[in-house]
């Protein structure tokens, strides 16, 4: 062993404790922080918000569970009815998942799962994917988690196979047949990787990471843009931003970021519509004096309104 003088070693280990992370540009978002009268509850967010969305479906349960997850099921019942999917967690129990026809806004059934914070659900290929324990994706076949939603009740619905452990699985969504999920940090940028989905659900994973904004709750993510919903505190507004695709290092992408209503979730799209999810309506958040905004319904707003802030 190089026996290294007293000197040398205190210097070397200074060094490494005075390390940092890497600094980053800060990104510029819209800060009006008020857009005047509101259709919800609470002080409004800024005139970019209010004008593009406006109130949409109610969320069941919420005296019980706290929404997270938000995705979309085109032709669910092969009769070419769509679904909206929130899945939604209380803790020591079941999660649920809930199945909401955009056309009626009804709730057409609820399913019980295994435990988890449940952040992100998207379907693909004949698959549900959930946010499972820790960093991992559960997933759950479309005929089953159908026939489930059909039945009277609140049937619980076991995951197939194993969890697949990932860098991150706090939000997801997908297109076509890549799988997209990623950290949340509330202390800087997280990180998110791709996933190609084969047909039997296994999720390989695409090599490089997109660098995502702090504090990522949901995500859709469309042909061009990636738009990502990111909020932490219940007195804290959020923010949404709209990300051109194609640079995976943030600070050299295209992008859009404006203020929202407190504690935004899942965000996720449908026949273009971007429908949102907020979990401050649940029973942790309605009744708290800091809750800034309550808010028991998904928001929407057309995907054009929002891609065109970044053509």
């Amino acid at each position: 062993m190089v026996k290294r003088p007293l000197a040398i070693t205190i210097t070397v280990i200074a060094a490494a404790l005075t390390t940092t992370a890497p600094a980053y540009a800060a990104i510029s978002c819209d800060t009006e922080t008020t857009g005047g009268s509101t259709f919800y509850d609470g002080p409004s967010a800024p005139k970019k918000y209010d004008a593009r969305f406006s109130n949409s479906v109610s969320i069941p349960n919420l005296s019980t569970h706290t929404p997270q997850g938000a995705g979309t099921w085109y032709n669910w019942d092969g009769s070419g009815k769509n679904l909206l999917l929130v899945a939604a967690y209380r803790a020591g129990a079941d999660s649920q998942i809930y199945g909401i026809d955009p056309a009626t806004g009804s709730t057409v059934g609820v399913v019980a799962i295994a435990e988890s914070h449940v952040g992100g659900i998207t379907v693909s290929k004949g698959w549900a994917f959930v946010s499972g324990q820790g960093n991992s994706i559960r997933k759950y076949k479309l005929t089953e988690l159908r026939d489930a939603l059909k039945a009277a009740g609140t049937p619980y619905l076991a995951q197939g196979g194993t969890a697949r452990d990932v860098n991150g699985a706090s939000f997801m969504d997908s297109y076509g047949d890549s799988l997209f999920a990623g950290t949340f940090n509330d202390t800087g940028r997280g990180t998110m990787y791709e996933y190609k989905i084969a047909t039997d659900g296994t999720l390989t994973t695409v090599a490089g990471a997109w660098e995502v904004p702090t504090k990522t709750q949901g995500l859709t993510v469309t042909a061009n843009h990636f738009i990502y919903s990111t909020s932490y505190g219940r007195g804290n507004r959020s923010n949404l931003y709209v990300v051109k695709r194609g640079q995976k290092d943030l600070d050299a992408a295209a992008l859009s970021c404006f203020r929202a209503p407190s504690m935004t979730e899942g965000i996720t799209e449908y026949n273009g519509t971007a429908y949102l999810v907020y979990e401050s309506g649940s029973h942790l958040y309605a009744s708290d004096p800091a809750t800034l905004n309550v808010i028991p319904r998904m928001h929407k707003a057309s995907v054009s309104s929002l891609t065109s802030l970044v053509p």
